[in-house]
């Protein structure tokens, strides 16, 4: 939850820290770019730390980075079968990085990467343009199949085509909004109440009490949408792999 004096969406203002600029390119490094740093960071020392003992009798850490390793392992093989083995390491990796912007995002004067559209769609379009590709590779033009069912009826194709392209078109901007709306309302309610318990000052132990829950409320929210935003990667995945026949 980053610091704002102002309005609630003070937030989210993306801040240049360094400078860098080629011609008309603007590639500073930014606020943004700094949370994206620590969540990475932060991933890497939690799954290093948790792992480095690799004890018979898992610790609380090595316990921590299992559950997470065996959670995303099963949601790829729920979703996507044995043929999802090879894409694990991209799952894990979207599902973790995903998972700690949405958490960091809730500590104080912090920053809410996935607050903000840009960040939220360019991972949607990653997978989005990843289990394209993935499906030509492995289907050749068959993977169109996944645009006019088997069982249909021929004179119902004309009008089902163009529905299923462009709900498949629409994917990256559904994960994407999704994602970003759930961080942003939330964060931005979470604002609105601490500047309530900033007003009222002694008088502000309701609200304060609200927030307590509501900050709890959030870290829920920010795990279960890393965990939806996983899912339907993995259904993606397993279009791509498995188009209807």
């Amino acid at each position: 939850m980053a610091a704002g004096h102002h309005s609630p969406l003070e937030q989210f203002k993306i801040v240049e820290l360094v400078e860098l600029k080629f011609g008309d390119i603007n590639a500073s490094f930014t606020n943004a770019s700094l949370w994206m740093v620590i969540a990475i960071a932060c991933v890497t020392l939690f799954l290093t730390y948790g792992m480095r003992q690799r004890a018979l009798v898992p610790g609380r850490w090595q316990s921590m980075a299992e559950v997470t390793y065996e959670f995303t392992a099963n949601l790829v093989r729920d979703n996507v079968g044995n043929e999802g083995k090879p894409y694990f390491p991209f799952i894990f990796t979207l599902f973790m990085f995903v998972l700690f912007c949405n958490v960091l995002g809730l500590f104080p004067f912090s920053f809410t990467v996935t607050g903000q559209i840009i960040v939220t769609f360019a991972l949607a379009a990653l997978v989005f343009i990843g289990v394209t590709i993935i499906g030509f590779v492995r289907n050749g033009f068959g993977f169109l199949r996944l645009f006019y069912p088997s069982g249909v009826p021929i004179a119902v194709m004309p009008l089902l085509i163009p529905i299923e392209v462009i709900s498949y078109c629409v994917r990256p901007i559904t994960l994407s909004v999704r994602l970003f709306l759930n961080m942003m309302v939330g964060h931005t309610m979470l604002k609105v109440f601490a500047g309530f318990v900033f007003l009222l000052g002694i008088w502000g132990v309701g609200p304060l009490v609200f927030i307590v829950v509501f900050i709890g409320f959030e870290l829920f929210v920010a795990v279960l949408q890393a965990y939806i935003f996983a899912v339907l990667s993995c259904l993606y995945l397993n279009d791509a792999i498995h188009p209807h026949h």
